[in-house]
């Protein structure tokens, strides 16, 4: 492998000699085979991703944001003009996480995947806990650490792990999920206290998605908080880490942990995919897209509640209150996203988690 061309809004004294002064230059030189898109965000991403496979060049990312909402094109373009597109980096930073769903499914049936798959969300749910600390506190070392961007939206609501859980789920159940229809619940409003509830009852805090195929061919997927017990490994992942896991017919539960994110992790997956490549060419980790809407109705869980307005919870949750605040009954998991995002408006001091 040889990096011929680089276009870079920030150029050093290793690209000399091999800047690209347009996107253009890039995808209309012959002699490049492969392009690696990190640049991030949506547009112009798609653009130059499109570009490149429309002039049959293999295309690797670690852009989630961009595969999560281009998924079906981007597949297209791959499989119409017979190169390969990876984006092993995209979901899990150096975990090699989709390149074994793609290696399980070729004896398994997967049923489930799902996981802590954000570390920056991790990283200050554990520290909130292990050191007393608040919310806002930790986040701020977050973005000081590098962990978390200025603007960390993304982390904190759950979007990045919407993406991620997303390409996984369409992976493992040869797929397509509208990214919308994924429901999500962030730790925005997450506070010390919220924490510590949950370690009086024995049960660790964490944000993790989770997604099932379930046996009329529907599929469950959601990202939301979630108080775990000892039992379950996701309730010990500290700091940074994430782990990922899936269900097979055969394999049974596999889990992967490793850092999530971070330069040089997320890197090493880029050139592994790069390696791929080279020795089996056109190819994606599956070519199965089936359109499938996305069923949260049958997934029911008990839920805690933290709320100032007691009036915005309805009835029908059986809610009872539990030292300050409240715990539901089971509650099928579309019904409470769906009333949590909307009570917001109403109260945006709202906190809401699974239990168990």
């Amino acid at each position: 492998m040889e990096v011929v061309k680089i276009l870079s809004l920030v150029v050093d004294d290793e690209m000399a000699g091999r800047t690209a002064a347009s996107a253009e230059e890039i995808m209309e030189d012959p002699s490049i085979d492969t392009v690696v898109e990190v640049m991030g965000g949506i547009h112009p991403a798609f653009e130059y991703i499109k570009s490149a496979l429309e002039h049959k060049k293999n295309v690797v990312t670690a852009n989630k944001a961009v595969v999560a909402a281009c998924y079906d094109d981007i597949l297209a373009l791959a499989e119409q003009n017979g190169v390969s597109f990876r984006c092993t980096a995209a979901v899990g930073g150096s975990i090699p996480w989709l390149v074994n769903i793609e290696r399980a499914c070729r004896v398994n049936e997967l049923t489930a995947v799902g996981g802590i798959m954000n570390g920056t969300t991790n990283f200050i749910l554990h520290k909130m806990l292990t050191e007393k600390a608040e919310f806002d506190e930790v986040l701020k070392e977050a973005q000081d650490l590098g962990y978390a961007e200025k603007d960390p939206s993304a982390d904190i609501d759950g979007d990045d792990i919407r993406r991620k859980l997303l390409i996984s789920a369409n992976t493992a159940f040869g797929i397509s999920l509208p990214e919308d229809d994924v429901q999500t619940f962030g730790i925005r409003n997450a506070r010390l206290k919220d924490c510590e509830w949950g370690a009086d009852q024995g049960l660790t805090l964490k944000l993790a998605g989770f997604s099932e195929k379930k046996e009329d061919g529907s599929v469950s997927a959601y990202v939301a908080p979630v108080f775990l017990g000892k039992e379950d490994v996701l309730s010990a992942i500290p700091a940074n880490y994430n782990l990922v896991r899936y269900t097979g017919t055969y394999c049974g539960i596999q889990s992967f942990i490793g850092e999530g994110a971070g330069r040089f992790p997320t890197a090493h997956n880029v050139v592994e995919d790069l390696i791929d490549i080279l020795e089996t060419p056109e190819t994606f980790y599956t070519m199965k897209r089936t359109a499938c809407p996305v069923s949260n109705e049958s997934v029911l869980l008990p839920w805690y509640i933290r709320t100032a307005e007691e009036s915005l919870i309805p009835e029908s949750f059986k809610a009872e209150a539990c030292r300050g605040v409240f715990v539901t009954a089971r509650v099928s998991v579309k019904e409470m996203l769906d009333w949590a995002v909307k009570s917001l408006e109403k109260d945006n001091k709202l906190f809401i988690a699974a239990i168990g």
